[in-house]
């Protein structure tokens, strides 16, 4: 019996500081978050960041918490809704982080009799620190666990023809009646040397302006590729004139070279060059969160109208989409209808 397992980040219990410090630690532990050696990894997140960072996230996390729970549980959980009214086989959700353990939700489906699992992130982009670090775990899980389950993972799906239909129809919709002067697509960043670990070629990878659109077998786990060639493909598909569009990285973390040009300055440098009416969308997120609420929505709309800008429009994440939800469920029906 077949089975899927759709996994997203995670998310605090609630957004008291407790609970969002203990979120933080099992996240910033991880190895392929933070990939420094162990004792340093354990100074910087144990010694530093967990004493002074819980009260601030907490704060942030209050002002985008919904009555019924983390936005991200929320979304997910009427995602996984929405794909199950379209299969027959049981469809499970699981986080990488926090309380829905992804073991939790290996269980779930093996309870309900499945032997072979589509373990599905929801990431569109690959990276060391969401797609592969998924990966590992469930592979980890699977030979202590669960040795006789056959799990087969969706492969990042960026430049699918009919997800960029999808998003680019999503973006033309809120974006109806708004005409913005420049739409920024902002992606989580990742520091610079995570894009270098994961060049296969172990040469192709300068971060320049030309390895990213030079073809190579690296951009398949390039994340740095894979943003810009979402950025591209959907400016192609709604006709975006040159200099109308731009791509840049928000989220970044402690001193080391993360990819650029930063959403932030590129928000406030906007502002100050004149431009009064500007969109932003964030496609490397499939469900609204902290990041695209708080960090986006807010703190950037705030950055903007600082520098003179007027109009700001925060397009939606994909979420439980209507298109988005049967996108993802024909794609498990193909999966199922195979063998």
């Amino acid at each position: 019996m077949k089975g899927v397992l759709l996994v997203n980040l995670g998310s605090p219990d609630s957004p008291n500081p407790k609970d969002v410090k203990k979120y933080l630690g099992e996240f910033l532990m991880d190895e392929r978050v933070i990939d420094i050696p162990y004792p340093a990894r354990a100074a910087l997140v144990k010694g530093i960041i967990l004493k002074t960072r819980p009260k601030a996230s907490a704060a942030a996390y209050k002002k985008i918490w919904w009555e019924e729970g983390s936005p991200l549980i929320v979304i997910s959980e009427r995602l996984q809704k929405g794909i199950q009214q379209h299969t027959d086989i049981p469809i499970a959700l699981a986080m990488r982080y926090g309380s829905m353990t992804i073991k939790k939700g290996l269980q779930e489906l093996v309870d309900k009799g499945v032997d072979e699992v589509l373990l599905f992130p929801l990431y569109p982009q690959f990276a060391m620190a969401t797609t592969e670090t998924i990966t590992v775990l469930v592979d980890e899980l699977q030979k202590e666990f669960f040795p006789n389950l056959k799990i087969e993972s969706v492969p990042a799906f960026y430049n699918k023809p009919d997800y960029i239909e999808v998003l680019s129809n999503s973006i033309q919709f809120h974006l109806k009646d708004k005409n913005p002067e420049h739409i920024l697509f902002s992606y989580h960043g990742v520091p610079e040397r995570h894009i270098r670990k994961r060049d296969v070629t172990k040469s192709h990878c300068k971060i320049d302006g030309s390895c990213c659109v030079t073809p190579s077998k690296a951009h398949e786990f390039c994340y740095r590729h894979q943003c810009l060639e979402v950025t591209r493909l959907v400016a192609e598909k709604l006709q975006l004139k040159e200099g109308t569009y731009s791509t840049s990285f928000q989220s970044r973390l402690g001193f080391d070279p993360w990819l650029q040009p930063y959403t932030d300055r590129t928000i406030e440098r906007m502002g100050k060059q004149g431009t009064k009416n500007m969109a932003i969308v964030t496609p490397a997120f499939v469900s609204d969160c902290l990041e695209t609420l708080e960090e986006i929505a807010m703190e950037g709309e705030e950055i903007f109208h600082e520098m003179g800008g007027e109009e700001f429009t925060t397009i939606p994440c994909l979420n439980d989409d209507k298109e988005f939800v049967e996108l993802l469920a024909k794609w498990i029906n193909i999966w199922v209808s195979k063998n």
